[in-house]
């Protein structure tokens, strides 16, 4: 990192510093990677739930920004941003009627949906509201989550064009790393699977008659791979802005390029061969455990400096970091550690660090952390 070392001393702990130049090199990198196929790149906010950070993605390129929820497009519209992607299906009529709301303040949004229900709720609150809604299908594609399956997708997609008030423009999934249904760290191959089934569905709905305009796939695994099949038509990837633990497992990044950090103190130093920490289950994600396949990720992070020391365990307040006998540690220590998941640790955070190329730091609020409506 250019200019002088941070000084971290004035922050409390636990908190997270993110990097500003690694974050901008990140999106510099992905922002390029995908202008290379002609895909449109739709970041997921997910990750970051920043204004600030979706217009940095959107300076580089991208073509509008991804949410999960009502409440985070609330937010990103507020602070500027007018062409987003609600990925997830939105039934409940009040959380249509705040999406209407958007559309007549001029935001283009989209939404999702993998029911008739779902449909007929936009279509009820189009009419109320004299708007009119953009959908896009939701397509099962192995995670086993939401989605409509490939097979039931023709019947569904006519019935919902069918309906007044809600225009059926594309098809999305999300699968991760996935191939031949279960975990991969093939990326490659696994994009491309993922490409050619999602455009091989979109092919079967326009056989049908119905008029599908984007096909929206890739995680940050795989969308770059995903990008380079034919017909595919955007990627919504969102970790690669800060990049974490789970993504440097997969090799797409080193540690030095994650950008997230999480700063806590050694509150404790029982045992030679044990330190515990201020940050445990309230501090870091737990979502993607240690050891699973395909990525057997050792602990529940990366201790900077320390590859040998193995981050065990946790409970809400307490961090179990197993460490060599004859290491330095001391109480009152602050240490950093690059978490396995940075979209949900950041998320338990109401405030970030972000750090410049001076060793300046800004305290931010996290502005769409923990909006679950």
């Amino acid at each position: 990192m250019s200019g002088k070392p941070a000084d971290f001393s004035p922050l409390e702990t636990p908190c997270i510093v993110i990097h500003l130049e690694k974050t901008e090199a990140n999106i510099a990198k992905m922002a390029a990677a995908i202008r290379k196929t002609g895909v449109r790149l739709r970041p997921h906010a997910k990750t970051h739930k920043l204004p600030e950070m979706a217009h940095r993605q959107l300076q580089a390129g991208a073509a509008g920004i991804t949410v999960a929820k009502i409440s985070e497009a609330e937010v990103m519209a507020d602070g500027g941003i007018h062409d987003l992607f609600v990925a997830y299906p939105v039934v409940g009529l009040s959380k249509l009627r705040r999406a209407a709301k958007l559309i007549q303040a001029g935001v283009r949004l989209i939404l999702g949906v993998d029911s008739l229900e779902g449909a007929q709720r936009m279509a009820q609150v189009a009419r109320e509201q004299n708007v009119e809604f953009e959908a896009r299908l939701e397509i099962e594609s192995g995670l086993n989550r939401t989605g409509v399956s490939a097979a039931a997708a023709v019947a569904l997609a006519k019935e919902i064009d069918a309906l007044e008030g809600v225009s059926l423009t594309g098809i999305f999934t999300y699968r991760g790393a996935m191939l031949g249904g279960a975990g991969t760290t093939d990326l490659r191959s696994a994009g491309h699977e993922e490409g050619r089934f999602m455009v091989q569905t979109a092919d079967n709905l326009r056989a049908a008659g119905i008029g599908i305009r984007d096909v929206s796939v890739g995680s940050s695994p795989t969308a770059v791979y995903a990008a380079e099949i034919e017909g595919v038509t955007e990627v919504r990837p969102g970790t690669y802005i800060y990049q974490d633990a789970m993504q440097a497992a997969f090799g797409l990044c080193s540690l030095d390029e994650c950008a997230g950090t999480v700063l806590a103190t050694v509150v404790s130093r029982p045992a030679p061969d044990r330190i515990v920490i201020d940050g445990g289950s309230k501090t870091f994600a737990t979502d993607v455990q240690p050891g699973k396949p395909p990525l057997h990720l050792k602990g529940f992070g990366r201790v900077i400096g320390d590859p040998e020391a193995v981050f065990e365990r946790m409970n809400e307040e307490h961090g179990v970091i197993v460490v060599s006998p004859d290491s330095r540690y001391q109480v009152g220590d602050v240490i950093g550690i690059i978490p396995n998941h940075i979209c949900s640790t950041v998320n338990l955070h109401n405030f970030v660090y972000l750090l410049n190329a001076d060793g300046e730091t800004a305290k931010v609020p996290v502005a769409a952390r923990g909006l679950l409506e």
